[in-house]
């Protein structure tokens, strides 16, 4: 939020705090009521406004939160996809070397499914 939105929000709660006051008094309200009706709304308003904001910073659904999520999902698949064609374009036997230093079978390595217990399918 910048500087202006800001000051434009804090005018703007200003002002829904004197239309409340002027609603107050066209429908009745006199004295200090009035006044004191006004500023309970706004006082409403703050909480509910507050209590939003709070629900959202537990959620995670801030902007940044979701900027950041998005970004990570996008970065890991250009991750993934560069990775697979750099394997690709390895000889096969360099494949082979990689994938026995990283303690993967030939099936596995082909997208066949390993056991729960992390051994490659026969």
């Amino acid at each position: 939020m910048t500087r202006g939105q800001s000051l434009l929000l804090g005018l703007g709660l200003l002002g829904l705090g004197a239309a409340g006051y002027g609603v107050f008094q066209a429908i009745g309200v006199e004295g200090f009521s009035t006044g004191i009706a006004a500023s309970v709304l706004l006082l409403l308003v703050l909480l509910g406004w507050t209590g939003t904001y709070l629900l959202r910073v537990v959620g995670g659904k801030m902007t940044f939160s979701e900027q950041r999520r998005r970004y990570r999902a996008a970065y890991d698949a250009a991750t993934d996809t560069e990775l697979q064609a750099r394997f690709e374009a390895l000889p096969a036997d360099e494949q082979a070397k990689l994938l026995a230093q990283l303690g993967l079978g030939e099936q596995e390595a082909a997208g066949a499914p390993a056991d729960p217990g992390g051994a490659p399918t026969p």
